[in-house]
């Protein structure tokens, strides 16, 4: 198997993971049944999809094919053996069901039905669901990978802390912002000015993975975080991927978002080194954090009003570069007309404002 099949493996079981973890989540029925058992001090083993395959892996038990509700499913728990529920969660199966997946198939688990879940996971593509009576703790397990179910307050203290942390990176980045826009206005960028933004990038950009896989576990409960996220991350990713398109040696999109992702990737130290920076934007001379970087002018452009969705990159083409672009300006704004620029003395204006040579 190649690495692209095992990417790809790896993609569906997270797609999967994140599925399962969507259906249990607060304010499901699937969660509140799974709330009433650990408050019940009960165990339950609970497969959900994949039919066949799971009838196929035990024997005996009851066949229901009854409504699939939250209480229902907490009786029936307070028997032993498993409950079959449909993919969908809108039938419950069978109940009391006796499983007996292989048991050569591998797992790192201790307690017995977390060990029949893993090894059903894998067996099947099933979601399986242990409850541990003893711990108290709920299990997900997709393809043999285990996730736990956390409480809420657990989840929210982690969304604190990281609310917290993306609201200072956002706003450090927001006055690096601004002062690299001064910067490229006055032609004296260097790569450790680019470096140190990018890096607040990436800090902002994984927070917000972190905050949304905590807005994922949340479900109902996690519409406040959403919004939150949204506000810190309101603008930066078209913003990010601007500012690498300024500074890339190839400075087309395609380029620009696989820049991206070697960046995240990156160790935080190299993603703080200048050198190792220049490397990953594509530059294969030597580059100190004193060198001279010179900006296309898109993320600039992009802050003006009147220039509309794909117009910067037009103006980018005929001029080449951002302090091209002003001296252009300076000299005769009209021409920027003659590209299809609409109002280019208004486009001008805010220039020379942005410059600091407004009236």
């Amino acid at each position: 198997m190649d690495t692209g099949q095992f990417e790809a493996i790896g993609a569906d079981r997270d797609t999967r993971l994140e599925d399962a973890i969507k259906k249990t989540a607060p304010g499901t029925a699937l969660r509140h049944a799974l709330d009433m058992i650990i408050a019940g001090h009960m165990g339950a083993l609970i497969c959900v999809g994949d039919t066949d395959n799971v009838l196929a892996a035990g024997d005996d038990g009851f066949k229901l094919d009854v409504s699939f509700t939250a209480n229902r499913l907490f009786e029936l728990c307070k028997m032993d053996g498993a409950i079959v529920v449909d993919k969908d969660l809108t039938k419950i199966l069978r109940a009391n069901y006796h499983l007996n997946p292989n048991p050569s198939l591998p797992t790192s688990e201790t307690g017995t039905r977390h060990r029949t879940a893993a090894r059903m996971s894998l067996l099947t593509h099933a979601t399986v669901i242990s409850v541990s009576e003893r711990r108290a703790v709920v299990n997900v397990y997709v393809d043999g990978k285990g996730f736990e179910l956390k409480p809420v307050s657990d989840i929210m203290a982690s969304v604190n802390q990281i609310v917290v942390a993306m609201q200072n990176t956002r706003q450090q980045l927001d006055r690096s912002l601004l002062r690299l826009t001064s910067l490229e206005l006055d032609n004296f960028v260097t790569l450790g000015d680019v470096t140190s933004i990018l890096y607040l990038f990436e800090v902002l950009m994984t927070a917000g993975e972190e905050l949304n896989d905590c807005i994922i576990q949340l479900g109902s409960e996690g519409k406040i975080t959403l919004m939150q996220r949204e506000e810190f991350l309101g603008g930066m990713d078209e913003a990010y991927t601007l500012m690498i398109r300024d500074y890339a040696a190839d400075s087309s999109e395609e380029n620009a978002l696989a820049i991206r992702r070697r960046l995240h990737e990156t160790d935080n130290t190299k993603i703080r080194s200048a050198k190792s920076v220049a490397k990953i934007l594509g530059f294969t001379d030597e580059r100190g954090e004193d060198s001279v970087m010179t900006p296309l002018g898109l993320r600039t452009l992009s802050r003006v009003p009147v220039v509309r969705e794909g117009m910067a990159d037009k103006i980018v083409d005929q001029y080449g570069s951002l302090q091209e672009i002003l001296e252009a300006v300076d000299d005769d704004p009209s021409r920027l007309g003659e590209i299809g620029v609409k109002n280019p003395g208004v486009l001008a204006n805010s220039l020379h404002r942005m410059w600091g040579k407004g009236e």
